[in-house]
């Protein structure tokens, strides 16, 4: 039915789907070429690992882990039995640390996405409070554009946006607080909401995933600059440095990665699974 940057969708119901996370990788609104191994597989189990600890605050979209009849065997822990929901139009965004695109917004206005920041922040700053800073849900290729809660009100009514927003900061607050217990800073986080045809909020896609979040080990974070990390931030360090030549600006695809940045990053996203899950991957 689908295909998005790294998962794809197959209709076996009226009711349900079946969603199958590959092993892509994307970046600066790019897929690559270069597949990460066994990164579907983390990204999946790690989601529904999540899912449970998040049950109390809201339910999610699993049906069932089992393969269907006639799905290949490759597909076994990587895909999942999804209800059919109607997905709400906007990527809702937490963020507890000041990173990525919300530093040059800030650096720009002391704002980010409207919400008034403290000045003398830097890059890897801790916020004093969590902030929702939600963006456009742009189609493959194009780029999310950071939105105002007044425009998230304006697109989706002042309900819908308060129970966004509230779910949104729940739902990171708490996944901070139980990846700090296992050595993880969420710097921020992305989370999927979709709507149940009885009007019912739903957690869907991936939850809490190095795809969806920033996860930086707590014990090297030192504010002033690019902090390590357990996510795809290693890939765009690449792609943006003098060793790949590829400038984002230039409209053209990304080159390959490299074997070594293949293996380091497949090694961060297994690192996150089995330090936030306390359980050995594979």
């Amino acid at each position: 039915m689908h295909r998005g940057k790294v998962r794809d969708l197959y209709a076996l119901t009226e009711s349900t789907l079946l969603m199958v996370a590959s092993d892509r990788i994307s970046a600066y609104d790019h897929v690559l070429a270069t597949p990460i191994p066994d990164k579907g597989v983390v990204l999946t189990q790690l989601s529904l690992w999540w899912f449970d600890q998040l049950a109390d605050l809201l339910p999610h979209h699993i049906v069932s882990t089992d393969l269907p009849p006639g799905a290949p065997a490759a597909w076994a822990g990587r895909s999942v039995v999804v209800e059919r929901l109607e997905m709400v139009p906007v990527e809702c965004v937490a963020r507890g640390y000041l990173a990525g695109s919300g530093v040059t917004a800030y650096e720009r206005s002391g704002e980010v996405c409207g919400v008034r920041l403290p000045a003398g922040l830097v890059e890897g700053s801790a916020l004093p409070d969590p902030v929702f800073t939600p963006t456009t849900k742009a189609a493959l290729g194009n780029h999310d554009e950071p939105m105002t809660y007044a425009e998230v009100v304006a697109q989706v009514g002042p309900e819908l946006a308060e129970l966004l927003r509230s779910i949104t900061l729940e739902v990171y607050q708490r996944g901070r607080e139980v990846a700090a217990a296992n050595g993880i800073l969420v710097a921020d986080t992305k989370v999927e909401i979709g709507r149940r045809p009885d009007g019912m909020l739903v957690l869907a896609d991936e939850v809490l995933t190095p795809d969806s979040s920033r996860f930086w080990p707590i014990e090297s974070w030192s504010p002033g600059g690019p902090q390590p990390s357990y996510d795809k931030q290693y890939v765009r360090d690449w792609l943006v440095s003098p060793a790949s030549g590829w400038d984002p600006a230039s409209g053209e695809p990304p080159p390959p990665l490299p074997d070594e940045v293949v293996a380091a990053t497949r090694a961060r996203y297994v690192e996150a699974y089995e330090r936030l899950t306390g359980t050995t991957f594979g």
